[in-house]
């Protein structure tokens, strides 16, 4: 027998580790969010005051200490209602025009660490968007039953232009007399998932429908936004909020979906919550266009009847969720208390440093986690204190970090400098 000598042996196993740990985890390391070197963070944030006003960008260093004000800090919005959104090296801000022209601002750090502003160029006005490989895909829903199209665009990251756009039937993809409203969008894969509510729509109810009790996800083909299904589960309602992804894909490729169940119905002219379903968590295993019939999470019922308006993956199948109690349902984001959810064995546990949920006002929309278990949310209370709690999921507790002066937290997000 031909003899291996213990050098040889030990080279063999350390190449076969390095390839194990390369087949088991090809993601990369999550950023280091304290590390400046690396990029900065950035906060929007709404000034307060008695009327509507635009968001101030403001950069930090840290989220887990100091203080920031609006007052004389920032780059102020150029428009009243602005959503963001991070992909690589850049920033964009999207103006939601509530009828009117949209516009996209897009920045990068320069080597101040400030944002620099890249483009500013006017859009359509868009209810939903999101990075999906090298671009954003942007999607403006048709709200009338008698002008149903809707249309969607691809922003290149790159060059900072439209490369794409194309358009489809909002009536005909609901197939069932009212029109579908997407509540975000979501890469999975090489596909865009698309889950949806139904509206009857402005000349007939408004956002009101008569089908709360399925969810719907539409599956689009990248880059050709070609509808190749549609998948439904009776279990839950709708999936997501207005302006909410109700999706997360975790590690192995299975996508979770959480529902609210906030669907409205109308009877003789009052409008009232329909959905018969709980809030709840359903999920498609990777690889697949089907709800998987083996698996559902009622929230409601581990949470005494509380139901999700919102979460941040956070890495090893768990997510931190944001709940309103069941008497302050809406059909827009609201949270007073938040929970860690591991997706994957069902687990629930109430995040404890958190602000009573009776001093809650508001929390922001976007949120950051590096991907570690860590998440950092923006919370408001009602003394109109703002500040960044990070909420540790391995203990499930939170600690006050960064303190806003001057202004509500709408967004968190990290931005990397140029590799």
């Amino acid at each position: 027998m031909k003899k291996v000598n213990y050098a040889t042996l030990m080279l063999i196993f350390m190449v076969a580790l390095i390839a194990c740990k390369k087949n088991n985890d090809p993601s990369p390391e999550p950023v280091d969010p304290n590390n400046p070197d690396k990029g900065r963070f950035v906060l929007a944030v709404n000034p307060i005051a008695s009327t509507a006003v635009a968001d101030y960008l403001l950069t930090t260093t840290s989220l887990e200490s100091g203080t920031l004000s609006t007052t004389g800090n920032g780059i102020e919005q150029d428009g009243t209602y602005r959503y963001y959104t991070t992909s690589g090296n850049k920033f964009f801000s999207m103006l939601y025009g509530q009828g009117n022209p949209g516009a996209v601002t897009v920045y990068d750090l320069n080597e101040q660490s400030k944002l620099n502003k890249l483009t500013n160029f006017q859009s359509e006005t868009v209810q939903a968007f999101a990075p999906v490989n090298k671009d954003i895909l942007m999607v403006k829903m048709g709200r009338s039953v008698t002008s149903p199209v809707s249309r969607w665009y691809r922003v290149s990251t790159e060059s900072l232009v439209i490369t794409g756009e194309g358009q489809f039937n909002a009536l005909d993809l609901a197939g069932n007399g009212e029109l579908a409203e997407f509540s975000w969008i979501q890469q999975v894969g090489n596909k865009v998932f698309a889950p949806y509510f139904c509206i009857k729509g402005t000349t007939d109810g408004g956002w009101t429908t008569s089908y709360p009790d399925s969810a719907w996800i539409a599956v689009f083909s990248y880059p050709e936004m070609q509808l190749e299904k549609i998948i439904r589960d009776n279990r839950t309602s709708s999936i997501g909020l207005y302006f909410q992804n109700g999706l997360t894909v975790v590690e192995n490729g299975d996508t979770y979906a959480f529902s609210p169940s906030n669907t409205v119905g109308q009877s003789e002219g009052t409008q009232f919550f329909n959905s018969t379903k709980p809030s709840s968590v359903t999920r498609i295993k990777a690889g697949t266009t089907e709800f998987d019939q083996t698996y559902l999470f009622d929230v409601e019922a581990v949470s005494g009847g509380a139901y999700i308006a919102g979460w941040i993956y956070v890495g090893n199948n768990t997510v931190v969720a944001a709940l309103n109690s069941k008497d302050k349902k809406s059909q827009w984001q609201g949270a007073d208390r938040f929970a860690i959810i591991n997706l994957e064995s069902k687990s629930f546990k109430w995040v404890t440093g958190i602000p009573d949920a009776a001093t809650i006002a508001d929390f922001s929309m976007t949120n950051y986690s590096p991907g570690n278990g860590i998440a950092y949310l923006g919370i408001t209370t009602t003394d109109n204190t703002s500040a960044v709690y990070k909420v540790d999921a391995g203990t499930a507790t939170a600690t006050r970090g960064l303190q806003v002066n001057g202004g509500i937290i709408t967004a968190i997000q990290w931005v990397p400098y140029e590799n």
